[in-house]
């Protein structure tokens, strides 16, 4: 099937290439020229485990291309997706300008029968606003589908190559067998293609995410609790995630969510509700909870340097919102770097690929480390933020003699307690008892 991509961020790039991987022709359209030029020169924009080879592959055998011409990609294609930003406005609610001005562009150019697709994340209603666009434009029939994705950064590729569900918004019979064909080679293991009315499709997406932020914020607040009471938050996690009805996915307190996805769609969910005159109050808690979580870390430290951060060195280990990604939106480390240089401390980070990043963003504000080791090099304590797998067993004697003093502060409870006190460090994590 021939296919049209319009948008190449994370979202574009990852369906773009996972659909050209099982035989489709794809034409990714993008304005940005030099970004193009680097993905046709076999370049990735972005890190993300696994789809390197994809995407290499399917150029090489030139079902996946690029281009910054809207007509060329669109001329043939049978579907167009739709995966365009939609960033948060002031008032929380999500920018819906790229998707309707790509709407409208793709409605002066289409000469017959198109299924359009909406990829990004928008809010209800975004299907007959496309819809109303379209009509406006065109007399040429269309029909428009919303689909969201579910795709986790560190392992989009296999979430999309072997889906747990895929969720298709259409009452448009032609348009639903379509997308049925499509997505057939994805699901043959038996996971289903839930096809529903498009406003439902376009809520189950916001929900979803809602409803996974809300366990880490109410895990987070349990973890506060522990700390109050003496108990211990894995314990507690261990607990309650075996029972099926609450799952274990979801339940690691630490330093609150971020990235692009949680953030914004909570806020953009609540803001639907508010439009509609309806107090959604858990999410409002949610987004409370989470901002004060991004920073309790922090809170710990001034609780243990009685005489203040200024004039201190802190190693932090992690700036990206996780494991796996070069993303730094709405990271956790942001909000943490932000609140020590406030204090008058100075930081030396290291990241395995979020770095660049974060240059682009603070500069010179901190001092970025070749690796784990040299970020500790006279440190007063080193800080965990991001789970990364090459921090979790790391040679802590080493680690004793490159840091200034033995202390630790765990945002993401990656260490043992017993074994932190045989080192003999100082190691404060979330909802544990404190070592040292």
């Amino acid at each position: 099937m021939k296919i049209a991509v319009v948008g190449t961020g994370y979202v574009g790039l990852v369906t773009g290439t996972c659909l050209a991987e099982t035989g489709n022709q794809v034409i990714c359209v993008d304005i940005n020229e030099q970004k193009v030029k680097m993905m046709q020169a076999g370049q990735l924009p972005i890190y993300e485990p696994g789809l390197e080879v994809l995407f290499n592959r399917n150029i090489n055998e030139s079902r996946l291309l690029f281009t910054t011409n809207l007509a060329e990609a669109i001329a043939e294609a049978k579907i167009i997706f739709l995966a365009l930003p939609t960033p948060p406005g002031g008032d929380g609610s999500a920018d819906l300008s790229y998707v309707l001005g790509a709407a409208k562009d793709i409605a002066g150019l289409i000469t017959d029968y198109k299924v359009i697709v909406t990829k990004s994340t928008v809010p209800v209603g975004t299907a007959d606003k496309v819809t109303a666009v379209l009509k406006a434009n065109t007399t040429v029939e269309c029909a428009v589908v919303s689909n969201p994705e579910f795709l986790r950064e560190g392992v989009a590729v296999d979430d999309f190559m072997k889906p747990d569900r895929v969720v298709v918004g259409t009452m448009d019979e032609r348009a639903r067998k379509l997308m049925g064909e499509l997505y057939g080679p994805y699901v043959r293991q038996g996971n289903p293609i839930i096809f529903m009315d498009e406003r439902s499709s376009e809520l189950t997406k916001y929900a979803a995410n809602s409803f996974l932020a809300t366990k880490i914020s109410f895990m987070n607040e349990v973890a506060n609790l522990c700390e109050l009471v003496g108990a211990d938050v894995d314990m507690v996690r261990r607990g309650i995630g075996s029972d099926d009805r609450i799952g274990k996915r979801f339940l690691f307190s630490g330093i609150g969510y971020g990235g692009s996805c949680f953030p914004k769609d909570v806020q953009a969910l609540e803001k639907s509700a508010a439009e509609n005159k309806y107090d959604f109050k858990i999410l409002n808690a949610v987004m409370d909870v989470n901002q004060i979580q991004k920073k309790v870390l922090v809170e710990k430290m001034r609780g243990y340097y009685k005489d203040g951060l200024k004039g201190k060195k802190f190693a932090l280990w992690g700036l990206a919102f996780k494991p796996d990604t070069d993303d730094i939106r709405e990271a956790p480390a942001l909000y943490i770097i932000e609140e020590l240089l406030k204090d008058g401390a100075t930081v030396v980070a290291f990241d395995p690929e979020g770095m660049p990043n974060v240059k682009k963003l603070l500069g010179d504000k901190i001092t970025y480390a070749e690796n784990r080791y040299d970020a500790l090099n006279g440190a007063d304590a080193l800080l965990i933020i991001t789970e990364w797998p090459v921090f979790r067993t790391p040679d802590f004697d080493f680690m004793k003699e490159k840091l200034k003093a033995p202390v630790i502060f765990d945002g993401r409870n990656l260490y043992d307690l017993e074994r932190m006190k045989e080192y003999g460090f100082y190691y404060n994590s979330i909802g544990r008892k404190v070592i040292g």
